[in-house]
């Protein structure tokens, strides 16, 4: 391999985890502002596989209509600085960072090149590069949608459907950091899980539906857009909401009614659309969080990249727990 090119995974349509090739390529170019990082780790999240299906269909208005506009996928990062441009002075050679890249995505490759006023950050001394890979997804969108979105309270009761997935073991601890009562949702099998990360009480899907107790919360986070406004509804409170990171055209109509004509509300926010300003600033806020020791991120699963589409029909079967990572150096 020449010293100008790497290796990637390349798709170039939509479909099955079958369209990801690993292929030589040319390594990003570094322009004056920009940083490039040699990757040591990326990860594989549900929106990704979401992502790669192009399905929902609006979700094409991102990331292509017809085709994917960025053929190298994969968004979150951490590693080593390889160089930077001539107008960049937070980062130099060598320093460990981590971060997400959005906007063109380029994470499963061997180096990715990103602005430095982006989505980027020194790594915390506590944190490995595994662990850091998969702040931008669980940590970060669970962060944005407690606090921001739902604008979360002591003492509120707080429902997390999919607790233990990425943005689910985040939500579990982030809403008990904020002094919430945490009921998780998860599987039989992941019930010590979700226990271990705080959650007060555990509801089995298999055996109970929440939406037919008799129970109301607060705040219901569906992490995984598996249950319905019009499912969950009815068991919020007066004022209570239902947030998701799962964009329907179901959602949108639901959102745009809610927001007029009802007391309880259904929200959805692209967290990843954020000004990187504003993800920094999430960013800061669980680094120091995760120094007090009270939020660590789960990993499930590692493949090396060149088995990323194996690492995409894993999360397509729906029973990932945290992170599943992608291992571009050891």
């Amino acid at each position: 391999m020449q010293a100008n090119t790497m290796k990637a995974i390349v798709a170039t349509a939509y479909g099955a985890p079958s369209i990801f090739k690993l292929q030589d390529v040319n390594r990003p170019a570094v322009k004056p502002n920009d940083v490039l990082v040699k990757i040591h780790a990326t990860t594989v999240t549900r929106a990704d596989s979401m992502m790669r299906t192009g399905k929902p269909y609006i979700g094409r208005l991102m990331v292509g209509l017809f085709k994917p506009k960025n053929k190298i996928w994969g968004t979150s990062f951490a590693g080593v600085v390889e160089a930077v441009g001539t107008e960049v002075s937070k980062f130099k050679a060598g320093d460990k960072v981590f971060g997400e890249n959005v906007e063109s995505f380029g994470a499963y490759a061997e180096y990715i090149s990103v602005p430095e006023d982006g989505t980027i950050a020194q790594l915390p001394d506590n944190l490995s590069f595994e662990e850091a890979a998969g702040m931008g997804d669980g940590p970060v969108t669970s962060l944005n949608f407690l606090k921001n979105v739902g604008n979360i309270k002591a003492g509120q009761k707080v429902l997390i459907n999919g607790a233990s997935g990425s943005l689910g073991t985040a939500a579990v601890q982030l809403a008990k950091q904020y002094g919430a009562e945490v009921t998780a949702v998860c599987s039989t099998r992941n019930i010590g899980l979700v226990k271990s990360l705080g959650a007060d009480h555990v509801i089995d899907y298999t055996k109970q539906d929440f939406t037919q107790s008799n129970k109301t919360y607060d705040l219901i986070y569906d992490t995984v857009g598996k249950r319905s406004y019009k499912d969950a509804k009815r068991a919020l409170t007066e004022n209570g909401q239902y947030l998701s990171p799962v964009l329907s055209f179901g959602l949108l109509i639901q959102m745009m009614w809610t927001s007029k004509f009802s007391s309880k509300k259904a929200k959805f926010a692209a967290t990843g659309m954020l000004k990187a300003r504003e993800i920094r600033k999430m960013i800061t806020q669980l680094i120091d969080i995760m120094r007090e020791g009270k939020l660590k991120t789960i990993i499930d699963r590692q493949y090396p990249l060149e088995k990323v589409a194996e690492a995409h029909t894993y999360v397509d079967a729906g029973h990932k727990k945290g992170n599943v990572v992608i291992t571009v150096r050891s």
